[in-house]
């Protein structure tokens, strides 16, 4: 079914290569829910629903493409959910998995007509190296504001926290070993320090232990409870539109990113496949919103499978089932404190940062908007923002330098749009 000896591999190590895969993602189980779980969602329901889309999301990508690329919901985009679209605008968590829901469709039908190509295309690579550097930076803020290092204040917006509190140190320790473990390349290192710094909270009792194993939460509060009449207001227009926007760009780097680091890029630098992968990616965030969680997406860890072996889609299948073992764990997942997670989502922070190497520094008209797209989002709280601001800052300053041959079509309607949102909503 999957090939193995054609692709020169074998069952033992597609096996491993999925479990290599798992072990750099399941943190996912604990980020998730708490994140969601702010937003007003049942943190059960949120950690269910959590290890049902990774499942679904990755089976699909292993049984339709044959791809060795898991998915499960991803970073940013539940940050983007619960600060920017429930908190920060006012929006019911209802709503905002229909806005979701309503992503998901259109990336589908992108898919399906093939038009996904034309819209990559046409967005400057310097602004998608902006939004993706602006996506860990509004990741960072929020990290350093759960482990209590970064609060706010009536004067200066943001100062510095108490940090003589012993949790503000557990996740400054979970940070430091976190990233040491990853620099050695140890399996799991996120986990490995999320779970030592639960250990040491609930060994110096500052947060209790729930338990480790039970059977899996009641799904009930989220299944299905999505509200996609009310997504279809049209002040949700640019949410919908940055929820697709991110994903398509985020699913398109990771493919490819993926692919390159596993040789499966054909000689024009085309991943096999594409089209079902494309396919299988915007049929997760479908499933995942029905079930309750925001958008899931390709995950970039899957290459760390790829380097232990993993060439074909029975690696994204071990991926799966070990998502669906996770079920019987929630427990565990409610005992993590919100500080032990944070240093999570400051590393992956710092990994997406890694885009402003490749930025064109001696072309500002280039670098101007990017940059502006990347600080804008964490300092407005907002990706839609960010990355409208980085737009339309792209096309005025292309207009006025007179380098209308660096604009298209996509571009200059992209902007209009983004007028029409600063100006009316």
């Amino acid at each position: 079914m999957f090939q193995l000896q054609q692709h020169g591999t074998n069952l033992r190590t597609e096996i491993v290569a999925g479990t290599t895969t798992f072990l750099a993602m399941v943190y996912i189980i604990f980020v998730n829910p708490q994140i969601l779980g702010q937003a007003g969602i049942d943190p059960g329901a949120a950690f269910v629903a959590t290890c049902l889309a990774a499942m679904i999301g990755s089976a699909i990508m292993g049984l339709a493409a044959n791809l060795p690329i898991a998915l499960a919901p991803g970073m940013g985009l539940n940050a983007y959910f619960t600060y920017g679209v429930v908190l920060g605008l006012g929006h019911s968590w209802e709503v905002a998995l229909g806005a979701v829901f309503l992503s998901g469709c259109l990336f589908l039908l992108l898919s399906l007509v093939r038009l996904r190509e034309w819209i990559i295309d046409s967005i400057p690579r310097s602004l998608k190296l902006g939004i993706s550097t602006g996506i860990g930076l509004f990741l960072g803020l929020i990290a350093l504001k759960n482990a209590g290092i970064v609060i706010d204040h009536p004067s200066t917006l943001v100062t510095l926290g108490n940090v003589k509190r012993p949790e503000v140190w557990l996740a400054a320790g979970g940070f430091i070993v976190m990233v040491a473990l990853d620099a050695h390349k140890v399996p799991g290192a996120i986990l490995i320090a999320i779970l030592g710094t639960t250990a040491t909270a609930v060994y110096l009792k500052l947060t209790p232990l729930a338990g480790i194993a039970a059977p899996p939460p009641s799904l009930t509060p989220t299944l299905l409870q999505l509200d996609i009449a009310g997504a279809f207001d049209i002040g949700l227009v640019t949410i919908v539109f940055a929820f697709l926007f991110v994903d398509l760009f985020d699913t398109a780097g990771t493919l490819i990113g993926v692919g390159h680091a596993g040789k499966m890029l054909d000689s024009e630098g085309r991943l096999p496949r594409l089209g079902r992968a494309l396919l299988a990616d915007s049929t997760a965030t479908l499933s995942g919103s029905l079930l309750g969680t925001s958008t899931t997406t390709s995950y970039i860890e899957s290459t760390l499978g790829i380097q232990a072996g993993g060439k074909t889609g029975l690696t994204a299948v071990t991926v799966a089932v070990l998502f669906g073992l996770c079920l019987f764990f929630e427990p565990l997942a409610r005992t993590v404190p919100i500080y032990a997670t944070a240093p999570a989502l400051l590393y992956v922070a710092c990994l997406m940062a890694r885009g402003l190497r490749d930025l064109d520094w001696d072309d500002v008209t280039e670098t101007a908007p990017a940059l502006l797209a990347a600080i804008s989002m964490p300092f407005t709280f907002s990706i839609s923002t960010g990355i409208g601001l980085g737009f339309l800052a792209h096309v005025g300053i292309k207009i006025i330098a007179l380098r209308w041959r660096d604009l298209n079509l996509a571009l200059l309607v992209l902007a209009a749009l983004f007028v029409t949102k600063f100006w009316i909503l």
